[in-house]
């Protein structure tokens, strides 16, 4: 039996105890492309953000199926830039949508304004650009990841910051007007809880990593959005229409977000047609599954998969993952770069309709 089949058994067997299994290994990569966030277009085709957490220049490329890379959308603009010409300041997250759209959250960049840039990847042409500025943003701020709703023509986006400004910020884009909300909430601040991997804490910036907003995914009908603190124990949820009412306040937001269930220190999520919201367990070198019900399950763990970061939907009914050693950067790791070249795509059949290009 193959390993994707066995996987598929397993998971219909297993879903009442924590599984620890072998899933299937996609692609490798070497010290020069440490993979960050994943995004699959309708046409399957992969796009694959370079962590800047290794300082390469490198920002995104394209995954080819044969597992090889090449700059994405070219050379010019999968790089950095020189002064104000075409290039990404430092690409985390990124989504392609339904309509062969990808958005690349390119936050990072000393004196850089924030921005979301959008490539058709189907005429390879630019298709827009939104910065995000102040009030929007703030000083101290790291835009992390991204959720895609074009039904309702918005993207949701976690500002991690700090404890204390963490937030989402919510972009219109018909308007481009960007507005910051749930910014110190409990819904977004981290908790205090130390990241123990490999029987050490984790540090950024010399203290214990407690990091705020990150993990976002919105579920397949645009209904829902799905968010959490990094260091937290529970994946809350907001409806798309409260995230975009306006007339709400901050305190009427906050009312409407609903625990969703449990999780663990976790880095990406997304979610499936069934309300599976799978999460990467950063500290247990695993991947697991929040259920409707609201527990937590193990789905997968095994040492090879050192930092599970983002996850992406593909159009083959599996749900793809990237491995990138994050614990053994440079930034959390006292400047050193201790990986052990774990570098890797992993892939395995999703639980339920697993649905790309939203």
């Amino acid at each position: 039996m193959s390993k994707s089949l066995f996987a598929a058994a397993l998971l219909c067997t297993a879903l009442g105890t924590a599984a620890v299994a072998e899933i299937e290994t996609f692609a490798t990569f070497d010290a020069g492309t440490p993979p960050g966030n994943l995004a699959i277009g309708p046409d399957g085709r992969m796009f694959m953000s370079v962590h800047e957490f290794y300082g390469h220049d490198l920002r995104v490329v394209e995954v080819l199926p044969d597992g090889s890379t090449t700059p994405y959308p070219n050379a010019d603009w999968a790089n950095k830039p020189d002064e104000d010409g075409p290039g990404l300041n430092g690409v985390l997250g990124l989504r392609a949508d339904r309509d062969g759209i990808l958005w690349m959250l390119d936050g990072q960049g000393a004196g850089q304004t924030g921005r979301i840039i959008g490539w058709n990847t189907r005429t390879e042409k630019l298709h827009r650009i939104y910065y995000l500025g102040q009030p929007a943003t703030r000083e101290t701020s790291f835009l992390n990841d991204l959720a895609v709703d074009r039904e309702h023509g918005a993207i949701y986006i976690t500002d991690t910051a700090n404890a204390e400004t963490t937030a989402l910020i919510v972009l219109d884009l018909e308007t481009g007007r960007a507005r910051r909300v749930l910014e110190a909430s409990a819904f977004t601040v981290p908790e205090d809880t130390e990241m123990v991997i490999d029987g050490n804490v984790v540090t950024l910036g010399g203290a214990p990593a407690k990091i705020g907003a990150n993990p976002i995914t919105i579920d397949p009908t645009n209904t829902w959005v799905y968010f959490a603190p990094m260091t937290a124990s529970a994946m809350y949820r907001v409806r798309t229409t409260d995230l975009l009412d306006t007339s709400l306040s901050d305190a009427d937001l906050a009312a409407r977000v609903e625990r969703y269930g449990d999780k663990p220190i976790s880095d990406g999520s997304t979610v499936d047609a069934a309300g599976n919201v799978y999460i990467t367990s950063i500290t247990d070198d695993a991947v697991g599954v929040t259920q409707a019900d609201g527990s937590y399950k193990i789905l997968y763990q095994q040492d090879n998969m050192s930092w599970p970061d983002g996850f992406a939907m593909g159009v083959d009914g599996y749900v793809y993952v990237t491995i990138n050693e994050l614990h053994r950067s440079p930034v959390l790791n006292g400047g050193a770069d201790a990986t052990k070249g774990e570098f890797s795509i992993m892939r395995f059949p999703a639980l339920g309709t697993a649905v790309s290009g939203r």
